[in-house]
């Protein structure tokens, strides 16, 4: 169990960006003229879960740039939801910040994601790093009950029917420490000081109280043929260096993937680092392990 966060700090810099009509909260620590590096953050998070980490990692020398993803944080809502869209969001950052290819990390779905923008543009990303991001087999928890191979009509149908029923949904309001606690839920080894801290952050406050930003028409799992391990298929193929980090202690949001799912998969000369001990997420647990982990790694 972690026990407190060492380091805590609002991002410097927030700027907006334009993806395609979706205005996304881009968030930056460090200088301004120092060498860039991206992140991405996880399923239902936003860019201010790195508040603990990010610092790190700007006060040796970089830039961090972390954008809300859409219907997340501060960036708006959506009218509908894909792993193509958020795709395509990650590549506005990228843009935004500049046109040379620069080190790209991501945490769970985020680690994910930019696995396979690396793979789609390799000549924009010189160094991965997957921060528990490795999805196999075993479950996902960003992924209905079932395996979707087939984008089935009554699947679209099921999916939109509830687009329609939430489109004026509100989040259920409470005050700072039931939001934190409902958090923890699904973040159990997460002390409940560093939920509480989050929520001014992720959250609003209104007359009755406080809510998640958190668009309410999201929920675990999209529509369409696709499935989570497809991005591991994709990991031998990359030619950047790689580093993977994996928490190894099982609980809710984590994804269940062992080192023998990961291994077999790692392309040539990557770096892997399994944790014992560790849960989900890694670099709040243990946020000075990983920063040197990734400043070893990074050029």
């Amino acid at each position: 169990m972690v026990q407190g966060v060492t380091v805590r700090r609002r991002p410097d810099r927030c700027t907006r960006v334009d993806s395609h009509g979706v205005s996304l909260a881009v968030w930056e620590w460090g200088d301004a003229a120092a060498p860039p590096i991206l992140f991405a953050h996880g399923g239902f998070d936003f860019a201010g879960t790195y508040d603990s980490f990010a610092p790190l990692i700007a006060d040796a020398g970089w830039r961090v740039v972390c954008w809300d993803a859409r219907g997340h944080g501060d960036s708006d809502h959506a009218d509908l939801y894909s792993w193509e869209a958020d795709q395509r969001d990650a590549v506005a950052v990228m843009d935004h910040i500049g046109p040379d290819p620069i080190p790209v990390l991501g945490h769970s779905k985020g680690g994910g994601l930019l696995l396979n923008v690396a793979d789609a543009l390799p000549h924009r990303v010189s160094h991965l790093i997957n921060i528990d991001g490795l999805p196999s087999r075993r479950g996902w928890p960003d992924m209905s009950d079932r395996d979707r191979t087939s984008l089935r009509a009554d699947a679209v149908a099921e999916w939109l029917d509830h687009r329609r029923a939430t489109v004026d949904a509100i989040r259920k309001p409470g005050t700072i420490d039931e939001l934190a606690r409902r958090r923890r839920r699904m973040n159990p080894r997460l002390d409940l000081d560093w939920l509480r801290y989050l929520v001014p952050i992720g959250a609003y406050e209104s007359d009755d109280g406080w809510r998640w930003k958190i668009d309410p028409s999201m929920r675990m799992g999209g529509v369409g043929p696709w499935q989570p391990e497809w991005s591991m298929m994709r990991l031998p193929g990359l030619g950047m260096p790689v580093l993977g980090i994996l928490g190894l202690a099982v609980e809710v949001m984590g994804w269940g993937t062992l080192p023998s799912d990961v291994v077999p998969n790692l392309p040539e000369g990557a770096r892997f680092v399994p944790l014992e001990g560790v849960g989900h997420f890694v670099h709040i647990e243990q946020p000075e392990l990983v920063a040197e982990m990734v400043l070893d790694f990074l050029p």
